[in-house]
């Protein structure tokens, strides 16, 4: 068991991961296996995140004064957070599909830019596209009409080109 200082030390190590992160999500992993809970940490880790189960009182305690401090209120059972200040669709899309494999673990709620949101909008934001494909689809939009312009200004040339040489080739040209 850790003594008093320890656990200072935990929350303050907590409070500081928390005011770095601008989106958490809070969870329940009751049931999971030490395989089960490898593999979570492995998909949350792909996705650019943090894993740590949690103490609630510790946790409650870390979270006041930060963004987490409505989340992180009078917790029960066991809690986990997963965390990243980077992408938030990319660990929701890390955790859901976690979650649709293994029932026993759950989603309690999260905070997403500031914003704390449902269990149902942490689904809707897991079927959003990633920010890579988001930008890779403004790209596209951004350059599609300067292909086309180009396309059809080489078109005028190439046009020329192909008249002007079959009037060589069929000597409408004499000097």
């Amino acid at each position: 068991m850790k003594n008093k200082p320890e656990k200072k030390k935990d929350m303050e190590a907590l409070r500081d991961e928390l005011l770095k992160a601008a989106n958490v999500f809070l969870t329940g992993y009751e049931k999971l296996t030490v395989s089960q809970d490898f593999e979570l940490r492995k998909a949350v880790r792909g996705a650019g995140a943090n894993y740590k189960v949690i103490k609630n009182r510790i946790a409650e305690k870390a979270a006041v004064g930060t963004p987490a401090s409505d989340l992180l209120k009078a917790l029960k059972g066991m809690c986990s957070l997963a965390y990243t200040s980077g992408d938030p669709v990319a660990l929701a899309k890390a955790l859901t599909a976690y979650a649709k494999a293994n029932p026993s673990f759950t989603f309690r709620a999260g905070i997403v830019q500031g914003r704390v949101v449902n269990v149902a909008a942490i689904t809707e934001l897991a079927s959003l596209p990633s920010k890579e494909a988001v930008y890779a689809k403004l790209l596209y939009l951004i350059n599609a009409p300067a292909q086309r312009l180009v396309t059809a200004m080489n078109g005028v040339g190439r046009n020329l080109a192909v008249v002007v040489d079959q009037g060589v080739k069929e000597n409408k040209f004499s000097s």
